[in-house]
């Protein structure tokens, strides 16, 4: 079976009703890969502008996702309210977010949970920083953060694993294709241990971390490079490349 091509824009904290209408206006009227599933992230505010503006086809991720269906929790949004507001995925796991933050992996792995429970899909970031790399402790850093995962749900059907190196988010490095599709492997290796081999056939693991219109089609080339989560290249023009470097 052939995985389908996945391309997520993740927005950050970045972006204005104007200039998200303006990112929609431009994904609406370009010519996209329609064998690509394409689905942006903008902060939780324009969460419902997007959805509101956004073409059939292309769906809405959170950022963000609370591991309880509501009670105290200020500042907090669940998968619930997500589901009901019909935004279909949630991001868990970002780098951001494990650093500045100190989300743990069995947090995350009890978010993933919720928001699977909940009927969302799940972009489920991993991935290294520098020092682990170059401790050679790659793979092992990453299977734990996904082993924390597999201790909460076996259903990995409506999960998209982003593998994103800390050292490239954002600093204009990036992993080389032969350096991502290592990594990419040894997930699918994982999954196939782990979790099952229908797990690791189907899964789609895309690559996350300074992804441009200039290396995205070398990536896209790698057998286990299923797509890409696009960080600032997403609020420009050339996200319409990333999306269509299959085409």
């Amino acid at each position: 079976m052939t995985r389908q091509f996945f391309v997520g824009g993740n927005f950050k904290m970045n972006g204005t009703i104007k200039s998200i209408q303006d990112i929609i206006k431009n994904l609406n009227d370009a010519k996209l890969d329609p064998s690509t599933e394409v689905v942006i992230s903008p902060p939780a505010l324009y969460l419902l502008v997007a959805r509101e503006h956004l073409r059939e086809g292309i769906e809405v991720a959170a950022q963000n996702v609370f591991d309880k269906p509501n009670g105290a929790f200020t500042g907090e949004i669940s998968a619930e309210q997500l589901k009901d507001s019909g935004i279909t995925w949630t991001l868990t796991g970002h780098s951001e977010r494990r650093v500045i933050l100190a989300e743990g992996d069995d947090f995350i792995a009890r978010k993933t949970k919720a928001a699977l429970d909940g009927g969302l899909g799940v972009i489920l970031c991993v991935g290294e920083t520098l020092e682990q790399r170059e401790s050679n402790k790659t793979i092992e850093i990453v299977t734990n953060q996904l082993k924390a995962v597999a201790e909460q749900t076996k259903d990995w059907s409506k999960v998209v694993v982003a593998y994103e190196p800390v050292w490239a988010i954002g600093t204009g490095k990036v992993a080389s294709t032969e350096q991502a599709q290592e990594v990419h492997a040894e997930i699918r290796k994982w999954l196939s241990s782990t979790i099952s081999k229908d797990a690791s056939d189907n899964t789609r693991i895309i690559y996350g971390g300074s992804v441009s219109e200039k290396n995205c089609r070398d990536l896209a080339q790698q057998a286990d490079i299923d797509g890409f989560l696009v960080g600032g290249a997403s609020l420009k023009p050339a996200f319409v490349d990333i999306i269509n470097a299959k085409a």
